[in-house]
């Protein structure tokens, strides 16, 4: 099964390396629309949302990213990713969003880079609740300030939402790509063969 990364800004190769340690995984580097047609799964990786937002019209993948995760195909945005999913954005400087995931987003709600962090949360992943220990490292993160009713929360951070999935979308703002863990990539793949 393929899955592609999103490679025209942000933690690309970290991604790569992870996808490329799981079984009956491909990992495709996507830079162009045609790139998307032969994907099951896109990770939008952690970077600078306003730099990704602009490069992904400049490169017209924008309106092709919408349609295809419109007609189910899995998606999952980390840190600035989740940014670019959320049908709000709040902060000062605005992102261009893609506006599919019903969450409201809050960048750099942490800080600045001197303020990253690393620590544990816990994440659902799918084998009975909030029971398995993750590794989850800030880096300028955003913040989930709200989640709708069809949003699923699958980890928080001193009662702060920091993992969510509606549907086919699932966003962290924490960098699971940057750990030796794979269980949240896991997480990602069976969505996608879903």
């Amino acid at each position: 099964m393929k899955i592609g990364i999103l490679d025209i800004q942000g933690s690309v190769t970290e991604h790569l390396e992870m996808l490329n340690k799981i079984k009956n995984v491909e990992a495709v580097l996507v830079k162009k629309s045609e790139d998307l047609k032969e994907v099951k799964g896109l990770i939008i990786p952690g970077g600078e949302s306003t730099t990704i937002g602009k490069l992904l019209r400049r490169f017209g993948l924008r309106d092709e990213i919408i349609k295809r995760v419109k007609k189910g195909m899995a998606v999952w945005g980390t840190c600035a990713g989740a940014i670019l999913l959320a049908k709000k954005i709040v902060g000062k400087e605005n992102a261009d969003s893609l506006n599919l995931m019903d969450i409201v987003v809050e960048r750099n709600a942490y800080g600045r880079q001197l303020d990253s962090f690393e620590t544990q949360v816990e994440f659902d992943c799918g084998i009975g609740g909030f029971g398995y220990k993750c590794p989850a490292i800030f880096i300028r993160a955003p913040k989930i300030l709200k989640a709708e009713k069809s949003v699923e929360v699958l980890a928080k951070y001193k009662d702060e939402i920091i993992a969510a999935r509606e549907k086919n979308m699932l966003a962290t703002t924490f960098h699971p790509e940057l750990t030796e863990d794979e269980k949240v990539h896991k997480y990602f793949v069976e969505m996608c063969r879903k």
